[in-house]
């Protein structure tokens, strides 16, 4: 058993800028973070594109807002829209204080890209590996401080509420309290209990639910799953984002995001007969909103019958091109297509989810004592389609937001004293673990061809029926078995899956990233 004042559950931009935060403000309180795999393994560390931010005069807040608002459709908070553009800057030069280095132009300034959505050059960037750079940055931080503990390769299984405490009556209350979480130590199999006064999830995004995206192996909707069976409110689950250009390797997983700023660099989209097609679908062409380009693919191949488009880069400056995108030029060049003379062959890949764990300003759910922060929480700032780049911004923020609220709750929280330990009582070695990689395997293909970018009410129907039977056979696997990562992970994704296919038919219009053909267009 561990007691600690703060439980972080995931070790990206936002589960570390909360712990930094809230250690440097509450340094007489234990802040401990946990990690399913590495601390340098999560989402944030395959952020390319960069970090939005108003840092140009000829820039404007207004504009940024202006910006984030269209890209989400009408579904944004504007108060919360507001909140995370104006506190921006003063969290970019927190993390060049903490560190992190960012691509300079010849004059000394930031270099600022520009991606689709953005009416103005407001990226911060290092080179092509911006994620990286943050996230290498916050570890370091994170590292120095001595209230903080990192157990990496920890694995929670489910939040401490309530229904987990003796003699309490749940089904005469809707009210939730979470009290910690219990965790398994991936390297011995040891399940442990951690008491917290306060619980931050922060264990990113659910891309694995999908055959195809470019999220790593980790993003398996982990936190939604906690939250879900918590009884936390989720909502926006039917919002998937799906990046336009990920790389087409069909041998590769995850799949290689080629970033939106190559499109800002100048890269145009080509079909394979080699005509340029984005002006037939949207004004910006081809630095549209990503849910419009996505589209705009998948019509091109539905149409012609062909697996995927070419992102032309050729007439581009190939210096300048190898020293901004080093990694992509090095991806390209290691399958075969040399950018100076070869089209670079895209399809669209899941990438991020608008929604989630439903939280307010101050990051809380709807469980007392439970935070949500980055990629699992529904913010309000993206609404039906996240603009690029605003990722790492909102979890920056609401990272330091949330540790506002968090120090000034911390002293009026007591837990109960009889929390169980984990009772596996009666559970043995599966002997087939084939189901478990099976299940997993046709849980993303049914999400693939039926809860894609485009979306019916048949296909819908048909993915909840399929879902149905790998529930019902997962269920009967986790009552049974002695646990391990990859039945949890399954779990977790069945219930993302769940959410994501019975929101999508809640939804009687199209907005932003969710596009039925059922439905009328707003």
């Amino acid at each position: 058993m561990i007691k600690t004042d703060y439980l972080v559950i995931g070790g990206g931009v936002a589960g570390l800028s909360f712990a930094i935060k809230t250690a440097v403000k509450s340094p007489e309180h234990t802040i401990t973070v946990i990690t399913k795999d590495d601390i340098m393994e999560s989402n944030t560390r395959y952020a390319q594109g960069g970090i939005a931010i108003v840092w140009d005069k000829k820039d404007s807040f207004e504009d940024h807002i202006k910006d984030t608002l269209v890209a989400g459709d009408g579904l944004c908070d504007p108060e919360v829209v507001k909140l995370v553009v104006t506190k921006g800057p003063e969290r970019l030069k927190e993390l060049i204080k903490f560190g992190a280095e960012f691509d300079t132009a010849s004059n000394g300034n930031l270099d600022l890209g520009k991606e689709g959505g953005h009416s103005a050059y407001r990226i911060v960037h290092h080179r092509d590996v911006s994620g990286y750079e943050v996230l290498k940055t916050l570890v370091e931080k994170a590292g120095q401080i001595p209230n903080i503990l990192i157990l990496s390769r920890h694995y929670a299984i489910d939040l401490i509420t309530e229904h987990h405490l003796p003699n309490i009556d749940t089904s005469s209350t809707s009210e939730r309290t979470c009290f910690g979480a219990y965790v398994q130590n991936k390297q011995t199999g040891e399940i442990l209990k951690i008491e917290s006064k306060l619980t931050m999830l922060a264990a990113g995004g659910i891309g694995q639910v999908y055959a195809n995206t470019t999220n790593p192996a980790v993003a398996t909707g982990d936190g939604i799953g906690l939250a879900y069976r918590a009884k936390a409110r989720i909502t926006d689950m039917e919002f998937i984002q799906f990046h336009p250009t990920a790389l087409y390797n069909p041998k590769e997983s995850p799949s290689f995001l080629i970033s939106e700023a190559v499109r800002g660099f100048g890269a145009v989209l080509r079909n394979q007969r080699g005509e340029v097609f984005m002006e037939r679908y949207h004004s910006q062409k081809d630095l549209a909103p990503r849910d419009i380009v996505a589209r705009a693919i998948d019509s091109e191949l539905v149409s012609s019958g062909d697996d995927f488009v070419f992102l032309d880069c050729t007439h581009l400056d190939l210096n300048k091109f190898k020293n901004h995108f080093p990694n992509i030029y090095n991806k390209c060049l290691s399958v075969g297509v040399d950018i100076a003379k070869d089209y670079i062959p895209i399809v669209p890949a899941q990438h991020y989810l608008c929604g989630g764990i439903e939280v307010d300003m101050k990051g809380k759910t709807s469980i007392k004592n439970l935070y949500a922060c980055g990629e699992c929480s529904r913010t309000g700032l993206h609404g039906a389609n996240r603009l690029a780049s605003n990722s790492l911004l909102e979890a920056l923020v609401f990272g330091d937001e949330i540790s506002k609220d968090a120090v000034k709750q911390i002293n009026r929280v007591n837990l109960p004293e009889n929390i169980p330990e984990w009772d596996s009582e009666g559970t043995v070695e599966p002997k087939e673990k084939i189901i478990i990689k099976h299940n997993r395997k046709e849980l993303q293909k049914i999400m693939s061809d039926f809860v894609g970018i485009v979306r019916s009410n048949e296909r819908l129907k048909i993915a909840l029926q399929r879902l149905e039977v790998i529930y019902r056979e997962t269920k009967e696997l986790y009552n049974s078995s002695v646990l391990s990562p990859q039945l949890c992970e399954l779990r977790n994704m069945v219930n993302v899956a769940y959410l994501i296919i019975t929101q999508s038919q809640k939804r009687k219009e199209n907005r932003g990233g969710f596009y039925n053909t059922d439905n009328v267009t707003k």
